[in-house]
């Protein structure tokens, strides 16, 4: 066999991502922060791109207003203008040179100050540590023993548990085993009630000893029935300590006054307020879209780099072509922008066509929905449709919603047509809220209900659904 080198031409397509599909692409998925985020980015790396000004952005407004109002000027006749010089006989003179000849107001120099920053008066919110140190330093220990009650606190978790052994606290402080434990008792009895519990059982105990509560049931329950107090067994605790449900049921009504994460309310986590990337109003017979553009800037080329290039300036030669990259990459990003927000308009006008019922008449005409029908409807690939409706949210005449929502599978019906599995879910939990609390409703006696409303389901999707709307089986739901 005779080895060689030849060459040969093949004709071969490859798809090829540019940096700048690969940005759009990127743009499409962000979320309305992640996006703010990534501008204010390329704002600090790119020179040739920044803000417009609001009074930039009014000069343009105003311009269109000009146009428009000369238009009508145009168009209709300036009528004359006459001035009555009747003077009135009704006027109260007196008052009105009273009212003319006054000086005013006198502004004192301590008015004309500038008024102080009210933010600067607002404190941080106190922490369970800080809180527990205030009060350590209160108690009257000595300076060893404040040493151990640091340790203890730094032990604790954001609910309030201490979460290292007694053990291994003496060890680090190198002392005996009995001097933690009295430092420990002496935390215990700091506010809040519970706090420096090992588990549940010893909070609870500590709360009702604080509370001076002096019943035996309620401390019999807590030490020894908690499982069955959460399994909701009122029978079995009656049966175990040989008393009567009544007594029971008095008991359990104390216990649930109980705070089983004494460390809640000084929890340092902010809630994350959801703001909405499109807003669907309620217009005449149909509906109208508004992009929420609030929080974002509004981008524009630098016109002293734009005017730098065009003007032929003498520069060199690696700086004109930092500059010509640099503004092509600010309108490339522009550019894309402008298109993830036309994309996502063109995807909200499309479910409004699918889910018109829905926006009308609530979750329950909800229609089942997939991917695929948006993306033939608009003319685009369901990846496409996939990266918009990812963390997009709409605020709606229903309440505020993620796109994904409005996708739905669909659950048969007995009568052949089909339903959306979110109005399933829906009529779901309107059932169980108004269930008997005594007597709550099983996974099958439920499906039993929906399948008596022409809804074909499973006793295992009731459960699944059921889980997915956090609502615990019948057994758990039973109020004593």
């Amino acid at each position: 066999m005779e080895l060689g080198l030849q060459q040969n031409l093949i004709l071969t397509q490859q798809l090829v991502m540019t940096p700048q599909l690969q940005q759009a692409i990127k743009l499409l998925q962000l979320s309305r922060i992640e996006l703010a985020e990534m501008i204010q980015e390329e704002m600090e790396q790119n020179p040739a791109l920044e803000e417009a000004s609001t009074q930039e952005l009014s000069e343009n407004k105003i311009t269109a207003k000009e146009s428009d109002a000369t238009k009508e000027q145009k168009e209709t006749p300036v009528k004359e203008v006459t001035i009555e010089e009747k003077v009135r006989s009704d006027t109260d003179w007196e008052n009105y040179i009273n009212e003319y000849n006054s000086t005013g107001r006198v502004y004192t120099e301590s008015e004309n100050r500038e008024a102080p920053n009210y933010e600067a008066f607002t404190s941080d919110k106190k922490t369970l540590r800080d809180h527990l140190q205030w009060q350590l330093m209160l108690s009257g220990l000595d300076t060893f023993q404040e040493k151990i009650g640091n340790v203890i606190i730094g032990n604790l978790n954001k609910d309030g548990y201490l979460r290292s052994s007694i053990e291994d606290i003496a060890q680090n402080c190198d002392c005996d085993i009995e001097q933690v434990e009295g430092v420990l008792s002496t935390l215990q009895a700091f506010d809040p009630p519970g706090v420096c519990a090992r588990d549940l059982c010893e909070t609870l105990l500590i709360q009702v000893q604080q509370l001076g509560i002096d019943n035996s049931i309620i401390m019999e329950i807590i030490k020894n029935h908690l499982k069955n107090l959460e399994n909701r067994n009122s029978k079995k605790i009656a049966k175990a300590l040989k008393i009567s449900t009544d007594d029971v049921r008095a008991a359990v009504k104390i216990i649930q006054y109980l705070e089983p994460k004494p460390g809640r309310k000084f929890s340092t986590e902010e809630p994350a307020y959801i703001t909405p990337d499109i807003y669907v109003y309620k217009h005449g017979d149909g509906f109208k879209i508004v992009m929420n553009d609030d929080g974002l800037p509004k981008l524009k080329i630098n016109r002293f780099y734009k005017d730098t290039i065009s003007n032929g300036r003498k520069i060199s030669k690696d700086t004109k072509n930092y500059l010509n990259e640099k503004m092509q990459s600010a309108s490339w990003l522009i550019k894309s922008i402008h298109q993830r927000q036309k994309t996502i308009y063109l995807v909200m006008e499309s479910l409004l066509k699918f889910q018109k019922e829905f926006f009308e008449k609530g979750i329950a005409y909800l229609r089942p929905l997939i991917l695929k029908d948006i993306a033939e409807d608009i003319e685009m690939h369901e990846s496409t449709i996939s990266r918009v409706t990812t963390n997009k949210y709409a605020y709606t005449p229903q309440g505020l919603f993620e796109l994904k929502y409005f996708f739905n599978s669909s659950i048969e019906r007995t009568n052949g047509l089909s339903m959306a599995s979110a109005s399933v879910k829906d009529r779901l939990r309107l059932i169980i809220e108004n269930e008997d609390p005594t007597k709550p409703l099983s996974d099958d006696k439920l499906a039993t209900i929906l399948q008596n409303a022409d809804i074909n389901i499973a006793r295992r999707t009731i459960a699944k659904y059921r889980k997915v709307l956090n609502i615990l089986p019948s057994n758990k739901r039973k109020q004593l």
